[in-house]
């Protein structure tokens, strides 16, 4: 494909106003949901073959997910695109302002392989909703789910409206080198930083949807066995390849053994004995990140599972105990099925240990104290999460999805994914039967007197 000349088709499609209409914006969302459903079984089939992911986890996880914000997008994207009008300012008597939202124009989408059928589709479905033409970039390590993407998006679309461009780091670049009106990003930090900087040589807007260590904490107070089975929910999950997966657990020393003994139990009764051996667990996306992952784990610190299968690239969920902030698994996101363990004996002492890292993608705090979520909500910055649970606040289309700090900038999920996608332009509708002469020059005192009664 000639990326330019996708690139210059598209803008030369959106400057004759074909996205503008929407009724045409909602035709495209109805093609492309209509598209997904027939696709469904091929969908299954390539996540199936990426990851090793179940009918039932690509479902909940990703075609579900999919068809629940295009459900949501178009019950709503009349509403979320109407003008909107404001209260005008004594100041500016006598006139009406409004805000309007209008598209910006190509923009391109740069998907990440951990869940990469949902997280193309979502910002599409926020980029086409507000008007834009769309170049997308399916991650090159999820081959089978890049193609049936390109598929589903060739049936529904003229490329000069969206368009897939496969291809690993030569295609990355190239695209970075083209200018867009705007550049959704889900990916690593490092690649993050790239994208940014890239973008920052057309001063193009980004959103950067990155990820962090997320962390878990559990205090006395706690439902231990509910608390349990929602973390090995969370954890287990896409076998913890997800941005927002629980990447370590903070515990007041008090409940510590009695939740770990929780824990596993959970563990293995989600999963059996021998993960390895569980067709519908999910395995690492491919060898480099196998081999990373289980370079992570420190033998010596094991207290749950530990084993792998180079063939299957299946991991055993592991928990590692008394692990400290210098060890290996704490350097980095861990993006699998490794739990590291640390114990604190005041809930100051895991506030401090959680803000004196990176601002995490998500927290997950249990416990049964009011007073203490409410400090932990005040006190510790990260960019969404869960009380009593673990994951399920993303999977909404009611709140936005972002991070903060090092884990990302800006955010979408419904209104929001149409808000990114989108410049609010304000407007003020100036009346012309009077015109006030307290702006005009030469200044008085009069004027002056006004000017301090109309401002202030």
């Amino acid at each position: 494909m000639d990326i330019q000349a996708t690139v210059a088709a598209q803008r030369d499609y959106f400057k004759q106003g074909k996205t503008l209409d929407l009724a045409a914006r909602r035709e495209a969302l109805n093609r492309l949901q209509a598209c997904i459903r027939k696709n469904e079984n091929e969908i299954n089939a390539a996540l199936q073959s990426d990851l090793g992911k179940s009918a039932t986890e690509t479902y909940m996880c990703e075609t579900g997910m999919t068809l629940s914000e295009l459900s949501f997008m178009l019950g709503h994207m009349n509403r979320f695109a109407k003008k909107r009008r404001v209260l005008t300012p004594l100041a500016q008597f006598h006139a009406s302002s409004f805000t309007v939202r209008d598209p910006y124009g190509v923009v391109l989408i740069m998907s990440p392989w951990n869940y990469p059928f949902m997280l193309t589709m979502e910002p599409l479905i926020g980029a086409l909703a507000a008007g834009n033409c769309c170049v997308v970039k399916p991650s090159a390590y999820a081959p089978a789910t890049s193609a049936i993407i390109a598929k589903i998006i060739r049936e529904c679309f003229d490329p000069a409206y969206v368009a897939v461009v496969e291809g690993g780091r030569a295609e990355n670049q190239a695209l970075l080198d083209q200018t867009f009106d705007y550049i959704f990003f889900t990916g690593g930090v490092t690649v993050g930083r790239e994208v940014m900087r890239r973008a920052s040589e057309h001063l193009t807007p980004v959103t950067l949807e990155l990820g962090g260590k997320s962390p878990c904490i559990v205090d006395s107070t706690a439902k231990l066995d509910v608390a349990a089975k929602r973390l090995a929910f969370g954890k287990l999950l896409n076998c913890g390849q997800t941005c927002v997966a629980p990447d370590y657990l903070l515990i007041d020393r008090r409940v510590k053994d009695e939740f770990l003994a929780l824990l596993k139990k959970h563990i293995t009764k989600m999963i059996g004995e021998d993960a390895r051996a569980n067709d519908s667990y999910v395995h690492m996306i491919n060898r480099k990140h196998f081999d990373r992952v289980c370079g992570l784990i420190d033998p010596a610190k094991v207290v749950f599972g530990g084993a792998s299968d180079p063939k299957s690239m299946r991991i055993q969920p592991t928990i590692m105990d008394n692990v400290t902030p210098e060890d290996a698994v704490m350097q980095e996101e861990i993006f699998g099925p490794v739990l590291p363990v640390i114990t604190y004996d005041s809930l100051d002492e895991a506030i401090a240990f959680v803000n004196n890292r990176p601002h995490p993608l998500a927290l997950y705090f249990f416990s049964q104290d009011k007073a203490a979520q409410k400090r932990v909500l005040r006190e510790v910055p990260f960019g969404g999460g869960c009380i009593n649970d673990t994951i399920i606040h993303l999977a909404t289309s009611r709140m936005g999805f972002g991070g903060v700090g090092n884990s990302g900038m800006g955010s979408y999920h419904g209104k929001k994914s149409f808000d990114t996608f989108s410049h609010e332009k304000s407007i003020v509708n100036k009346y012309t039967w009077m015109d006030m002469p307290v702006r005009y020059m030469p200044y008085t005192k009069l004027k002056s007197s006004l000017l301090r009664i109309f401002l202030r």
